[in-house]
């Protein structure tokens, strides 16, 4: 974890203070269901809840003894409660502690990314509505194709978000599931109610079958759908960069009154926002194979999924929380220029509009592979001539064009192109 990438909320599932609370209230909800079931004195379980408390520091203690994390917070916590405390951990494994503790912290950490999802899918149809009509050129391999608008681009930036999210919800319901099952998962030692009470009391389902784990392939989806969503990040943050480069400057990050670009050069104005954006979600991206690695443990369990997911867990949702909010920030103020849109759209001499001359054509009887010649004849012309050129002039002169120039100049129409962007709005953001 990386102060300068952290947001405090997330921060704080991933504490030891954190991280103990939920052992304890595992264990103490454990005792309970099993002082339902008669095994444990009903006092001990309620002792338990009002005498126990641990100390941070006391359990690093004890850990350095005893080379195990549970066994020294139990320690820790008998220092409190005093006798009763024998009654914890009845018939438990270490595992069912941990990886249910695990379980509350990615469903509390999937609260929080999902919160943040909301906020930049709210600022993104926000935007999208703004420059719904705003006409821009669309790209593919990065050259001029065909008139977009850059409405259009944060409709579909909006639609990827909101893929995500529905993933990440069904992630998070996956990845919250209980294991109270004993040392290989058989119950020999423990009631399968115990797993069901504790479940309930921290919102997890029961996990169907365990063995002395929760099986990795729920935290891999997790993962997985994190990296996913880091991707879309980068996507986006992708598309800014290469709007705000000098030559394109369509739209730019917000540059703050006092704000220095460069130590060299005064006049820099650098997308600084979306560059690190790209390189956390290859950071997200890069947590996603050890999740994948860890399906595989030996039998019924081993150990080498641990100090993975002791850095995976914490580090995967601090990161992309921070991306996510940065994210809502870059594009709730990012700086959009209409008449430069429209400037690069009609540099080119009207080549955005080949392939409906290239139709016409065909429409009017010509085949299309001299439909073809025909129309790439004249636009290499105005391509060497970086635009100088008209395309729609050259083919005018042209004698084997037979299309008349009303006919012609009705293919030049950038409105043709915006006419189905109200269907496309409503396809992503409702009749409305």
């Amino acid at each position: 974890m990386v102060p300068r990438y952290s947001r405090p909320d997330m921060v704080a599932i991933w504490t030891p203070e954190a991280r103990f609370k939920i052992w304890f209230e595992i264990e103490a909800h454990a005792t309970d269901a099993l002082a339902e079931l008669g095994v444990v004195p009903k006092e001990a379980a309620a002792a338990i809840w009002e005498k126990g408390a641990f100390e941070v520091d006391r359990i690093d203690e004890i850990e350095r003894e005893t080379k195990h994390d549970v066994i020294a917070f139990l320690t820790n916590v008998a220092e409190h409660v005093g006798p009763e405390a024998r009654f914890m951990h009845q018939g438990m494994t270490s595992s069912d502690v941990l990886d249910t503790c695990l379980a509350v912290q990615l469903a509390k950490a999937s609260d929080i990314l999902i919160a943040d999802l909301d906020a930049l899918l709210d600022v993104l149809e926000r935007r999208a509505r703004e420059h719904k009509m705003t006409p821009t050129i669309g790209r593919s391999h990065g050259i001029h194709a065909e008139p977009v608008t850059f409405g259009l681009k944060l409709a579909q930036a909006h639609a990827e978000f909101a893929r995500n999210r529905a993933r990440l919800v069904a992630a998070r319901e996956d990845v919250a599931t209980c294991a109270i099952s004993g040392a290989v998962g058989t119950f020999a030692n423990i009631d399968p109610f115990v797993e069901e009470y504790v479940a309930g009391k921290l919102g997890l389902s029961v996990e169907p079958v365990s063995t002395q784990v929760i099986p990795r392939d729920r935290h891999a989806m997790f993962f997985a759908t994190l990296g996913v969503i880091a991707s879309s990040i980068e996507r986006l943050a992708t598309e800014v960069r290469h709007l705000q480069r000098t030559e394109v400057l369509e739209a730019e990050e917000f540059f703050s009154p006092g704000q220095k670009g460069s130590s060299a050069m005064p006049h820099k104005r650098n997308p600084v926002l979306t560059e690190n954006l790209t390189g956390l979600a290859r950071m997200v991206r890069g947590y996603v194979t050890p999740a994948m690695e860890n399906v595989a443990l030996w039998h019924e369990r081993d150990i080498s999924h641990s100090s993975v997911e002791r850095y995976i867990g914490p580090d995967a949702t601090i990161t992309l929380d921070f991306a996510l909010a940065r994210l809502t920030g870059v594009m709730d103020k990012l700086v959009v220029y209409p008449e430069r849109m429209l400037k690069n759209l009609n540099k080119m001499g009207g080549l955005v509009h080949s392939q409906r001359v290239l139709l016409a054509l065909t429409q009017a009887g010509v085949s299309r592979e001299d439909a073809y010649r025909l129309v790439q004849r004249n636009a290499m012309k105005v391509w060497d001539s970086d635009g100088a050129l008209s395309l729609l002039e050259l083919l005018k002169a042209d004698p084997e064009v037979t299309l008349s120039n009303a006919e012609l100049e009705d293919k030049f129409d950038l409105g043709y192109h915006l006419k189905h962007v109200d269907t496309i709005f409503a396809r992503v953001f409702g009749a409305a």
